[in-house]
């Protein structure tokens, strides 16, 4: 299987609320926003000043907010698959090759939107991390004080990194965006001010519910250069 070349996070918004999700994360990330395409006009990408796009939003037809991967290969033909849990993701072509770097934001503290964190039932967390190892070429590595976190080893030069989390209960596989920030307080605030509610703390990352009811967290870990020791670090 050859590795990607690029991974992109592609964030799914049902129509009635993609309005608000685009909103939500455009402030998020001060990015810009592309022209809509696509059959429906359902597209569009989110567009850093410095850098390679590596999010994008789709407005779908219904359901519930979501997340999903897009890995680019060199003169792929698109592709949508699963996971073994069930988790869709893409293969498609592009030449993308320099990731953005993070945000400052006023106070000074960094973010970055830099993670997909995917959720995995007990009985199939072994089978979806030697899944996403092969599906991406890169090695996994755990956390001795966190069992229930692994991650794949990103390659500098990629924009996302994935976390690979085993839940509590049996359920698909689904996934998540995690935010970097080097003052999570002051970054969980900003968020708050453009219209995400705190879900609940835990000691090194907080979850946050968007407007369009996405869940995502953010996370201690330093946007820059990763924290080594923590689940998620490079």
């Amino acid at each position: 299987m050859a590795t990607p070349t690029w991974l992109t996070a592609f964030i799914d918004l049902p129509e009635q609320q993609h309005e608000a999700g685009v909103a939500f994360w455009r402030g998020v990330t001060g990015y810009g926003l592309s022209e809509p395409r696509g059959e429906y006009a359902e597209f569009a990408t989110l567009v850093p000043a410095v850098g390679d796009p590596h999010l994008k939003v789709q407005r779908t037809a219904d359901g519930s907010a979501g997340l999903h991967l897009d890995l680019h290969h060199p003169d792929q033909e698109f592709r949508v698959l699963r996971s073994p849990g069930g988790l869709a993701y893409c293969e498609v072509s592009a030449d993308l090759t320099e990731r953005p770097p993070p945000d400052t934001w006023p106070g000074g503290h960094h973010a970055a939107v830099d993670q997909v964190c995917i959720d995995i039932a007990p009985s199939r967390f072994e089978e979806e991390c030697e899944f996403w190892s092969e599906r991406t070429g890169w090695p996994v590595k755990g956390f001795a004080e966190h069992p229930e976190f692994r991650a794949l080893v990103r390659p500098p030069e990629q924009p996302i990194r994935i976390l690979l989390q085993r839940l509590d209960d049996e359920r698909p596989t689904s996934a998540h965006l995690d935010v970097s920030s080097d003052d999570r307080e002051a970054e969980t605030k900003r968020h708050e001010a453009l219209g995400a509610h705190v879900v609940r703390r835990h000691d090194w990352w907080t979850v946050l519910r968007d407007p369009a009811g996405l869940e995502y967290c953010i996370t201690d870990r330093d946007p820059r250069s990763g924290m080594v020791g923590r689940p998620g670090a490079d």
